[in-house]
């Protein structure tokens, strides 16, 4: 039961078993109808289950997902999220539309190409029959990272009896290759109602194989068509719950069985090698065992809080004053210093000050000129800078420097 569980969730669905046909294009009226119609065939046609595994362009299936179950696995990797969105529909119906795009088969696409659609009516119908529209949609490159399988191959081979999931029968099985009581998979199932609602109408001999017992095929081959009733209710009583239960539990077991031996057979095979785990820290060697990797790792952290915490704990609670910015200066050097700066500051203002007198008045014009007969001056004109001066010469003349 736990590898049937473990296929559900491979993508193990119940699909319906006749052929829908090929359809490129599937328009919204048609998809309605032939949800209405999928409904009224359901409560006579048993599902099958079965897996849904890239479907080609054009491919339609019909599903029965039970509550909220998700959509199986089909096989197919998409590179967009799918988007959902309601139509109303005549009759106080609501049709409920998922679309995706942009689908590729890993390994055997070299384009996403695919896109499918979902219907089911959500209201005034059963939400649990989906029809699916698998086609060809825009066309984009495939991502590289993205390229991987969806599922393992190759699937798994369930031979599980076939299911009634609308109508009077829903819940029954019907077994194939069992006995006819067991292949209604309840009293009065599939083989009785069928020999009671055509066996009247047919010849007897046919009347009786349809009913499905072998008590009935007797009675239906004797008495003809009025006696297919009562091969019907023979054929009824022919096997009782608890041995059918008990037969489906032997299938059951057979089958888990098979599935076992064949899981061991491709285990040994095919067996893959298990996938290392993705290291957070690339600075390790591989090689290095996971307990001395981890053992490291231990001890270097505590070293690091140990220096943190005994800092704290054993270090004075008092910090000492910090030395002032300037302790690295002499005092004695600081104010010879500024004493040697200030004599020449005061040299260089006495040198602008004579300039600024300089010029202000340039060279002197002097003239001397001496009392007497007959004097006589001479003047003695300077350059710019230079200074005049008289100086009494002998008889009375003056000389100007």
């Amino acid at each position: 039961m736990a590898a049937f569980l473990q296929a559900q969730s491979e993508g193990l669905c119940l699909r319906f078993p006749e052929s829908l046909g090929m359809h490129r294009e599937l328009s919204i009226e048609n998809a309605v109808n032939l949800l209405l119609r999928g409904t009224q065939s359901s409560a006579s046609i048993p599902y099958s289950w079965g897996f849904v595994d890239k479907p080609p362009e054009g491919q339609l299936l019909l599903l029965f997902l039970p509550g909220q179950a998700p959509f199986p696995n089909d096989g197919i990797r998409y590179q967009e999220p799918e988007t959902k969105y309601t139509m109303p529909l005549p009759g106080a119906r609501e049709l409920e539309v998922h679309e995706v795009k942009y689908g590729f088969a890993p390994g055997g696409d070299t384009a996403a190409w695919r896109q499918r659609r979902r219907f089911r009516i959500q209201k005034g119908g059963h939400p649990q029959l989906v029809l699916v529209h698998y086609s060809r949609g825009p066309v984009a490159q495939i991502v590289p990272s993205m390229n991987q399988p969806v599922r393992s191959y190759p699937l798994r081979v369930f031979n599980e009896p076939s299911v009634f999931v609308l109508g009077e029968k829903v819940g029954q099985k019907v077994f194939p290759n069992a006995g006819p009581g067991a292949q209604a998979g309840m009293p009065g199932g599939m083989g009785g109602g069928m020999g009671g609602g055509m066996g009247g109408g047919m010849p007897g001999g046919m009347g009786g194989g349809m009913s499905g017992g072998m008590a009935g095929g007797m009675a239906g081959g004797m008495a003809g068509g009025g006696m297919a009733g009562g091969g019907m209710q023979m054929g009824m009583n022919f096997t009782s719950p608890q041995a059918l239960l008990a037969q489906q539990n032997s299938n059951m077991a057979m089958l888990e069985r098979r599935r076992e031996q064949e899981q061991r057979a491709r285990a040994g095979s095919s067996a893959r090698p298990p996938r290392a785990e993705d290291d957070d820290s690339g600075d390790e060697n591989d090689t290095i065992a996971t307990r001395a990797l981890a053992l490291t790792r231990y001890r270097r952290n505590h070293d690091i809080m140990a220096a943190v915490f005994t800092h704290a704990a054993y270090n004075p609670k008092t910090t000492p004053p910090r030395p002032a910015p300037f302790a690295v200066f002499s005092k004695a050097e600081v104010d010879a210093q500024a004493e040697k700066l200030r004599a020449e500051i005061e040299a260089l203002r006495a040198r602008g000050a004579a300039r600024s007198a300089t010029r202000k008045d340039p060279g002197g014009s002097g003239s001397g000129s001496g009392s007497g007969s007959g004097g006589a001056g001479a003047a003695y004109e300077g350059g710019a800078g230079d200074v005049g001066m008289s100086v009494p010469g002998l008889g009375g003349e003056g000389i100007a420097v």
